[in-house]
């Protein structure tokens, strides 16, 4: 990680040669095509993945009863309704892509920008983009091996061949990739669609024993305050990739618009979906039956669609496809805004000259996951990171406070009241002091990998003076790489055919003058 500025002038010049044809970095940015319906897809398709089909349990088992558990995805839907009320409004006050890693950066300075970067660059992307690929492979390979486990290679071929696949479809074109997301976004909504119409054909016929209020909160367990507290944890991560869609501000149509509406329809969806899925769930099932299912999907399924019951599979398959490439999407976006702060090498972001994609940013995306799916421990690291990626919503949120009182006649064309905010904290801080009390190892080892990123950060972007020989070599490899992939710059500030680039330019950022001047140079 080498320091922004030193870079975009050593290599400038080099641009033009790896453009070919005399074209610019000046005349080359990011395109404006994701519109209302790629931004509720973005939002559905990475907050719905596999988990409302395999595992909800780990709701209901925390609860204690049918009850509590419905409860508890109805308020958890409701916090991050409001937690994402308050990125609507960092979103429009500080257009960047980037997300909470830009909002971080500019409000509590770089180091903790480039912390929230590290450790998603380090662990949360690569590991979850992991995760859902092997599930998408198992899901497809298992009908081939109805009597065993696929083989572990054969998953972790498969899903490699998923990952370059989506991987080839976002470097192509943005659109393709959107309309890939739309697609499979509809498709496992149309699945979670079936699972809800045959809950309300069962409740039809009479079978809601456990929804009667009588049974409903009958506990199958004591009930106990930790557990529910762990309840609430478990659903607030099911919600996990609300904040996805800020990851790619530049690049929707007429953001101050289309980035808040997308948010206010998209989370209600997903809060009516997962709650009268899982109502639909216990209508075929009893708390027990759903609790001992590895795949309560496709139990459900066999249960109630008979011959059709291979649709279950499928859709869960459907599903974390979707995922993936929505994954792939928006984390590219975040390391490309993180190359363009001088955060990460600069060849990160630089998009194609004709495509308009960030092609390295997301071959970096694809190699990081890659690699990720080499080693046994991953599932072991999204334990350790989650509770700091969960940090750092909080942070976020308390820096749209910290902006209000630093910059209170910073124009806000979306602008909340802090009630809201102080809410999302109040809950933030509650599951946040449980974790750290219920599991002070797994938390501790969660910060330490994120404070490796200190003297990383001391030494890859706040050292300015680096050897000579150390900046020749990293120009000559960022050359090599504008070379490979034709890429350039793009030009600051704009983007293709929006119409709007000087009004983004002078929105850009809420920074003091000093922090101006650190922004431009690369430095923090």
């Amino acid at each position: 990680m080498t320091d922004g500025a030193r870079q975009r002038t050593s290599t400038s010049g080099s641009a033009k040669d790896a453009a070919g044809g005399g074209e610019s970095g000046g005349e080359v940015a990011l395109k404006k095509e994701i519109g209302l319906v790629s931004a509720c897809g973005i939002i559905v398709g990475n907050i719905i993945g596999s988990g409302i089909f395999v595992s909800p349990k780990g709701v209901m088992e925390n609860a204690s009863s049918v009850g509590v558990a419905l409860i508890v995805w109805i308020v958890t839907g409701v916090i991050t309704a409001i937690g994402a009320l308050c990125y609507a409004e960092l979103g429009v006050t500080i257009p960047k892509s980037g997300g909470d890693y830009s909002y971080v950066k500019d409000i509590f300075g770089g180091l903790a920008g480039f912390l929230r970067l590290w450790i998603a660059v380090l662990v949360i992307y690569p590991t979850n983009q992991a995760v859902i690929a092997l599930t998408f492979s198992n899901y497809v390979l298992q009908p081939l091996f109805p009597t065993c486990f696929p083989p572990e290679s054969g998953l972790r071929l498969l899903a490699a061949v998923c990952l370059l696949l989506l991987t080839w479809v976002n470097c192509s074109s943005v659109r393709w990739a959107t309309r890939v997301q739309d697609v499979f976004t509809a498709g496992k909504l149309l699945a979670l669609a079936l699972i809800i119409v045959m809950g309300l054909v069962q409740i039809c016929k009479g079978e809601y024993y456990w929804l009667e209020p009588a049974n409903a909160f009958e506990p199958f367990q004591e009930y106990d305050v930790g557990l529910i507290a762990l309840a609430f944890l478990q659903g607030s991560f099911a919600y996990g990739g609300w904040n996805f869609l800020n990851y790619v501000t530049e690049e929707l149509v007429d953001p101050y618009v289309n980035l808040p509406r997308a948010i206010f329809i998209s989370i209600p969806l997903v809060t009516f979906v997962y709650v009268f899925a899982n109502i639909a769930y216990v209508t075929a099932m009893s708390p027990q039956e759903l609790l001992a299912s590895n795949a309560v999907a496709v139990t459900f399924g066999e249960k109630l669609l008979g011959v059709m019951s291979w649709i279950m599979p499928i859709s869960v398959a459907l599903s974390t496809f979707g995922g993936v490439n929505g994954s792939l999407f928006t984390s590219s976006r975040l390391f490309f805004a993180g190359a363009r702060e001088g955060h990460l090498p600069s060849l990160l972001a630089m998009i194609h000259v004709k495509r308009c994609t960030p092609i390295p940013a997301l071959l970096f995306t694809c190699l990081s996951t890659l690699l990720m799916l080499c080693t046994s421990d991953m599932y072991t690291l999204i334990n350790y990171v989650g509770f700091i990626n969960y940090l750092f919503y909080g942070v976020t949120v308390a820096g749209q406070i910290v902006l209000r009182i630093k910059q209170p006649d910073i124009h806000r064309p979306i602008k909340i009241s802090l009630i809201w905010p102080a809410i999302y904290l109040l809950f933030w801080a509650f599951l946040l002091i449980f974790s750290l009390y219920s599991e002070p190892v797994v938390c501790g080892i969660g910060l330490a990998i994120m404070l490796t990123g200190v003297p990383v950060y001391f030494l890859g972007v706040y050292w300015d003076n680096k050897p000579h020989c150390f900046d020749a070599f990293i120009d000559k490899v960022t050359y090599f790489g504008q070379k490979f992939c034709v890429v350039v710059y793009p030009a600051m500030g704009k983007s293709v055919g929006s119409g709007e680039g000087e009004e983004m330019k002078e929105a850009r950022s809420p920074l003091s003058k000093e922090d101006g001047d650190n922004h431009k140079s690369g430095d923090c």
